[in-house]
């Protein structure tokens, strides 16, 4: 959202969540070029796993889950489909659906380079235009804390309509105390030659809060271009669950059986305390 420098100084102090925390620009063509390559690094796990940690719950998935039986997948929030695919060159026949134009064509030209057995969307999955007939839903990554509760729910409700019955989901989520940390985090700052927010030189100002009434987290990042001094602000909203809360939700939602993991390897894992799994069955 474009902005003065003068309207950052007058920003409202305490934004209530989702008030500004629906408009990270994951649509925006230039946006998504520069998430794509946060996606495709191996240098971090910001945005996308690495491919050997990818590889490892792939594994897990297929093996645990899926019980080593080629499925028909649908994979939420999918990105530049690192997950889909690989289940895909284990027999598995995918549906992805992302809100970035630019990761979505990635997915498609890694699956029309393999003949993968692929489909993606780009596709709010909000819209819960799902199809139906899967063994499995996923949404991974934290990706469903993004969503207000009532949003989620409905998420999570148009999953169980695509599905099989004594098909599965897979959901993958942010501990609440992960998110608690994230609102109360300190205010910072940094700048750079080109970064996500923007392909030039740029200081960004970011500052988080914790919203106890509501259980959430917000965090507003502030851009201002180096050769411009044009200002744009941008946030992101997180819903904070407990396990019996994501429990309750996915149960409500029509699934049974809920089991919970530590990880996407089934175990602890380094660097994945604050994602555990949740694997319930329609």
């Amino acid at each position: 959202m474009s902005k003065t420098i003068l309207e950052l100084i007058n920003r409202t102090p305490e934004p209530a969540p989702w008030s500004e925390g629906d408009n990270i620009p994951w649509d925006d063509p230039e946006f998504s070029e520069r998430m794509l390559v946060e996606h495709l690094s191996q240098e971090h796990d910001l945005a996308s796993r690495r491919n050997e940690t990818i590889d490892l719950h792939v594994e897990w998935i297929f093996s645990q889950v899926l019980d080593s039986r080629p499925a028909r997948v649908l994979d939420l929030a999918c990105g530049p489909g690192f997950y889909a695919n690989r289940l895909a060159r284990n027999g598995c026949t995918c549906v992805g659906m992302d809100f970035s134009p630019a990761s979505i064509r990635y997915a498609k030209e890694t699956a029309a380079a393999e003949a993968l057995p692929c489909t993606y969307h780009h596709a709010d999955v909000r819209e819960g235009l799902f199809g139906e007939g899967f063994d499995l839903s996923m949404m991974i990554y934290g990706q469903f804390n993004v969503f207000p509760r009532n949003l989620g729910l409905e998420i999570l409700k148009n999953a169980c309509s695509a599905m099989k019955p004594g098909g599965h989901i897979v959901l993958e989520v942010q501990t609440n105390e992960q998110i608690r940390k994230s609102g109360q985090s300190p205010p910072t700052w940094h700048s750079a030659r080109s970064g996500l927010f923007s392909g030039a030189p740029h200081l960004v100002m970011q500052e988080s809060f914790w919203h106890e009434d509501t259980q959430s987290s917000t965090v507003r990042f502030m851009v201002i271009e180096g050769q411009s001094g044009r200002a744009s602000t941008y946030a992101l909203s997180n819903e904070a669950y407990t396990e019996r809360e994501i429990t309750d939700a996915i149960e409500l939602a029509g699934f049974t059986h809920a089991r919970w993991f530590p990880s996407l390897n089934g175990k602890p894992a380094a660097g994945e305390q604050d994602l555990p799994v949740i694997v319930a069955r329609k």
